[in-house]
């Protein structure tokens, strides 16, 4: 993603993530709640937030309506999402917009002087790097937390078998068709299968991840939720 622009810069892909498929994510309203009821357990009175990755800032701007002592950073690297940020946050002086790629550790550049942070909180943004550069990237994201601080990634993540991939896009078109109410299924089904994004999707599995961040030395790592290739896992930082 570094040196090639990725489909994600351009804002004909974010208009059509955020109106077409953000309402459409299954269980959406259940993340959400299950994340701040880990953060309300585990890092009750947050100071400082990431949000990376954050879309239109979706889990960054649930965090900061739930912490009013809060602040949160919101970092990506698409200007159109960015933008989609501004519109949601205004002039709320407790949000700071960041333009960082976190295909390179330089992107924690970017958010230097703010850190140690209580909470890195990512969405659907880094199952398109590597392997090697999400492991690298989650170590990034530890030294950057505070004692006790908690990292929690909402990721597309790989189905252990074919079989079980095709089941989740059958589960994720009948989603997308229900939430359209214009589109014929096939119509929306052709359009999953065919979407330019899929060759920038570098997934890997729940297993590895958490076995990755349990190896750079988070603790009570766990996946929190799954529904096929839709997962909330992390841990926190030893207080």
């Amino acid at each position: 993603m570094s040196n090639t622009k990725s489909y994600w810069q351009s804002e004909e892909s974010a208009t059509a993530f955020l109106k077409g498929v953000r309402g459409a994510i299954p269980a959406a309203g259940l993340q959400l709640e299950i994340i701040n009821h880990i953060v309300q357990s585990w890092c009750p009175q947050p100071r400082c937030i990431v949000d990376l990755g954050c879309g239109d800032g979706i889990l960054g701007r649930f965090l900061l309506a739930n912490n009013p002592e809060t602040h949160v950073t919101f970092v990506d690297f698409s200007a159109p999402m960015l933008e989609a940020v501004r519109k949601q946050v205004g002039d709320d002086e407790r949000a700071t917009i960041v333009t960082a790629d976190f295909s390179s550790p330089a992107w924690s550049q970017a958010i230097n002087g703010n850190e140690p942070f209580d909470i890195v909180v990512s969405g659907f943004a880094i199952h398109h790097l590597p392997h090697t550069r999400k492991h690298a990237l989650y170590s990034e994201i530890f030294r950057l937390l505070a004692p006790g601080g908690v990292f929690l990634n909402l990721e597309h993540v790989a189905s252990e078998t074919a079989p079980v991939e095709n089941l989740f896009d059958e589960f994720f078109i009948d989603h997308l068709h229900r939430f359209d109410g214009v589109k014929c299924r096939e119509e929306i089904a052709q359009a999953h299968y065919s979407r330019p994004d899929r060759d920038e999707n570098i997934l890997a599995s729940v297993d590895e991840q958490t076995g990755w961040l349990r190896s750079i030395g988070f603790i009570d790592v766990d996946c929190f939720f799954k529904t096929f290739e839709l997962a909330l896992f992390g841990g926190r930082k030893q207080p």
